[in-house]
Parts: C-alpha cells; structure tokens; sequence
C-alpha cells in the first residue's frame, strides 16, 4: 500500500468519529484552541480528548503549534483540499461552486460580526531544511514558484517586497519580525500598505525530518474574510508549486492559482 493511500485511508478513518468531527467544527469555529479551551467544549475528560486529537494530528487535520509554554490547535485543509479536488472536483465542480457560494453568502449575512480566523496549512516536502529555508527568501527562486520576487536581506527589522517579476510593480510589502535560518521566519504582510489597520502577520515553520521536512505557513491578523478567501486559495496553490520545484526541480505545468478561474 502506498504513503498516498495511507494517507487518505487515515484522514477517512479520522473524519469517521463523530467526536472528531466535533473537534474539528470547534477549530473551525475558533482555530487555535488550546487543549483546555477545546475540553471546556466537550463533555469529555481530557486525556479522551487528546486521544482524539492524536488521531487528527497523525491525519494531519491538525496542526500543533507551539506558543511559548502553550500548544495551539489549528485546523489544517490541506488532506480535505486534496479528497476535494482528488474526489469532487471532476465531477460536477461549477454546480458545486454555485451552490457553495449561495451558501457562503447566506453564512456571511446571518453572521455580520465574527473574528477572522488564524489560517493554517502545512505541507511535506522532500528537501533540507537548508533548500526549504532558500527558496522561501532567493529572490530568484521565489520569482520561479511564485510569479514574484521576494526581496529582503532577512534580517529583523528589514523590510521585504513581493516584487512582479515582469517589473511592473509591488503587491505585498512588510517588515521582518523573527529570523532563524533554517527554521523559522515571520514576517508582517501588508497586500494594502496605506489602509489604517494592522498588518496580517505569516510564519514560516521548517521541522526537517530525515530527508523531508514539513513546511508550515501559518497568516494570523487577518483583516476581513475576503482576504481569508484569497489566502486560502493562494497559499495551497504556491505551496505545491514550491514542493515540485523542490522535488521535480521544475514547477507545475500551469499555474496552480489560476484553476480557481477556469470550471472544470
């Protein structure tokens, strides 16, 4: 049996506890729950409730991040992202999409007034830590995967530009918060620079292991669910341009973002 098949066989094992789902409604809900916020939730002791959990995080539908003494619990898309496009997407995806975006639009009118959740995503690619790290700050590799160059000296403190690789412009600028090569960047992200509000932050997490290591993106500050839209339909798509430059030393045949835009 292959990792893929494995993989799959334990995100529909996972999803097959009804408790698990409920766990993953209240990520959906809150993202970033501790385990004492997600068992105030819960009529269940704790030690069932990270029982649970161990079996969403093996399937890798959550992701555990570390905050100082606190461990933070996010809901990861990526394996339903890939059932999706895996088992539904060449079926009957533009009916789909109609009626997912009535639905969406009835969500966002019944509730007016809602945080904006932390996005999460990982994924595993087999590359160093090292080769990870440089394609996340070469100017021109990013510019390869990416479509734009991410330019900066990546020191803290410095600021970087997403630069259109026809040069004909910036789309995101931001500053530099946490640099440490080769496993952590964070950096601010500031796609409106002149909007009075706070700029949405992005860490990168490398965790190398073996010969592979798992990149994880994590953008929290989010200003308004339509950006929340657009990163989650961006940061899959560049992240698996990333991993087939990495793996394949070629990105994908078309840009992954553009699928979007295109009915299947």
């Amino acid at each position: 049996m292959t990792l893929e098949v494995n993989a799959v066989d334990s995100v529909f094992k996972a999803l097959a506890d009804p408790t698990r789902r409920l766990l993953l409604d209240r990520l959906r809900e809150h993202n970033g729950q501790t385990l004492r916020e997600l068992c105030e939730h819960l009529d269940m002791a704790r030690q069932s409730a990270t029982q649970h959990l161990d079996v969403l995080r093996r399937a890798d539908l959550v992701i555990v991040v570390r905050r100082g003494r606190e461990r933070l619990h996010y809901l990861n898309p990526a394996p339903i992202h890939d059932i999706e496009e895996r088992w539904i997407s060449g079926f009957d995806k533009p009916r789909l999409r109609t009626l997912n975006a009535i639905r969406n639009q009835a969500e966002e009118i019944a509730v007016t007034a809602t945080s904006i959740p932390t996005y999460v995503y990982a994924t595993y690619i087999r590359a160093s830590a090292e080769q990870v790290w440089q394609a996340l700050t070469d100017a021109d590799l990013t510019a390869k995967y990416w479509n734009h160059a991410n330019v900066s000296d990546w020191q803290p403190g410095s600021t970087w530009e997403h630069r259109r690789v026809d040069g004909s412009g910036v789309d995101v600028v931001g500053k530099v918060i946490e640099s440490e090569p080769p496993t952590r960047l964070v950096i601010t992200f500031e796609d409106t620079p002149d909007a009075e509000r706070e700029p949405s932050v992005v860490t990168f997490l490398i965790e190398p292991h073996q010969e592979i290591v798992r990149l994880t993106v994590t953008h929290e500050n989010l200003p308004n669910r339509e950006m929340l839209g657009g990163i989650s339909h961006g940061w899959p798509a560049v992240l698996a341009n990333l991993k087939s430059l990495m793996e394949t030393g070629e990105v994908l045949p078309q840009a992954p973002w553009d699928m979007s835009k295109v009915d299947a």
